[in-house]
């Protein structure tokens, strides 16, 4: 049983439980001071090789560390965000978005100090734990936080919200990949990259930014409704009006298809991501600077920032399903023609085409919470979208590992490094066929699995008893 401290507390959801008349439009910059400092992930290939010299400076000496053991860094964020929103998405649905999103500001900025010690002393392990794991959950955390606050606050356009709320994490790299790029240049010496103190900079400014987010953030009265909008009495099949419990979510077959379906999406475009740096450096040797080729990582987070805008906001007019079909099979023809493109010295398309393929892979993330919410019900969908998310945690071994592991074996038997990634890319293509295959077959929840008026009711007593 709760006492009245804990339910009257600062972190409690009594406390951040808006008042009537509260303009939900002030939920989305909540959500975005959160999502921009999490998004910084994607940006994490701007220290890729500068860390690879922290002991020879001007080129890698014996003992500095390799491309393919610094991957496994992003890797490690990647898997921790999903195990972490796996275990926060029903934490959540107790505790509320505020404790959840200082939890997150605590382990995303208190990683990169662990990172950053780690980095000074060359000791990678503590990289590990510090960015990977630790930086990993707060990730994670921080990316579930304000999904299905912003779902409740927008049942009229689901899509539209989810964007809004993910938006921010496809764009934290376009301000995080200039940034940490002007701050290394700031600190470097004849001694030293740079990097454990860029590190330490962002780690408080994102901390301190987080934690606007969640004093910001809050949540809608039970059973609230926008001003004149009422529930359509015609809707797609796939749109149920009953809740399944998340336990029982993970028992259907449409949870493990859009799992799938996800995962795969995430696989081709994660790994474009985690080396975009060095990729198109390798691509066109000599052509792409280091600093160009940092412009073309945030070229990618805007992509990945306003395709998770527009994608989920056009699965509001043209139905979820059929807004996967058009990332899986579209995808899959990008990513079979860019070695071709890439061969032809053709800068400008194999720009373009990494760019379409971003936009879609961040619009996978952002247009899901409308499926689950869609196929499954809003009573859950945080907790069985956190779930969802061990899919991320899959793609983001999948992708990185793809890339970097079968780049290496080919540069390591003679293979041009320009050609290293052709037959990864033509893996991602017959990958993202796949997901299309398991997208055909998502049906509407057989009613078996539906949560019953009586269950609703005895679900909802004990935050109805904290009151």
């Amino acid at each position: 049983m709760s006492s009245n401290t804990t339910d009257h507390g600062f972190f409690s959801k009594e406390r951040i439980t808006a008042k009537p008349g509260f303009n939900r439009w002030m939920i989305p910059p909540a959500a975005l001071a959160v999502h921009l400092c999490i998004g910084q992930a994607y940006a994490f290939s701007v220290f890729n090789n500068p860390m690879t010299r922290l002991i020879g400076i001007d080129k890698s000496a014996p003992g500095d560390w390799s491309l393919a053991t610094l991957g496994w860094i992003f890797s490690l964020a990647i898997t921790f965000l999903g195990l972490s929103a796996a275990f926060a998405g029903k934490w959540l649905e107790d505790v509320g978005p505020r404790k959840a999103m200082f939890a997150a500001a605590c382990c995303f900025g208190g990683g990169f100090m662990l990172g950053a010690l780690g980095i000074a002393w060359h000791q990678l392990w503590l990289v590990y734990l510090g960015y990977g794991v630790i930086g990993g959950m707060g990730l994670g955390i921080g990316y579930v936080s304000p999904v299905s606050t912003l779902i409740k606050w927008f049942p009229d356009r689901r899509g539209m919200a989810t964007g809004m709320a993910i938006m921010g994490f496809g764009g934290g790299a376009f301000i995080a990949s200039p940034l940490s790029v002007a701050l290394m240049q700031h600190f470097r010496s004849p001694t030293s990259m740079g990097v454990a103190q860029t590190f330490v900079v962002l780690g408080i400014l994102y901390f301190i930014s987080m934690n606007i987010g969640a004093l910001a953030i809050r949540i809608p009265a039970p059973d609230w409704k926008p001003d004149g909008w009422t529930p359509p009495v015609k809707q797609n099949a796939l749109i149920s009006r009953n809740h399944v419990h998340i336990d029982q979510a993970m028992k259907t077959p449409q949870f493990w298809l859009v799992w799938w379906a996800l995962c795969l999406n995430v696989t081709g475009g994660i790994g474009v991501i985690g080396q975009a740096s060095v990729m198109i450096q390798e691509s066109f040797k000599g052509h792409i600077t280091p600093a160009a080729a940092a412009g073309f990582v945030g070229l990618l987070s805007l992509a990945n920032m306003l395709g998770r805008f527009f994608w989920s906001s056009a699965s509001d007019y043209i139905g979820r399903k059929n807004t996967y079909y058009i990332f899986l099979a579209l995808g899959a023809l990008l990513f079979f023609l860019v070695p071709g493109v890439g061969a032809a010295g053709n800068v400008a398309l194999f720009v373009l085409f990494y760019i379409i393929i971003i936009s879609m892979y961040g619009g996978g993330f952002s247009t899901v919470p409308a499926y689950l919410a869609d196929l499954f019900g809003t009573r859950y969908v945080g907790g069985i979208h956190g779930r969802l998310l061990t899919a991320w945690a899959a793609g983001g071994i999948f992708g990185p590992v793809l890339v970097n592991y079968i780049r290496q074996y080919q540069v390591a038997h003679g293979v041009p490094p320009a050609a290293a990634y052709t037959d990864t890319m033509y893996i991602m293509a017959v990958l993202l066929i796949i997901g299309f295959i398991c997208n055909y077959f998502v049906r509407p929840v057989s009613q078996h699995h539906h949560m019953t008026s009586e269950q609703l009711s005895f679900d909802q007593q004990p935050a109805m008893a904290a009151k």
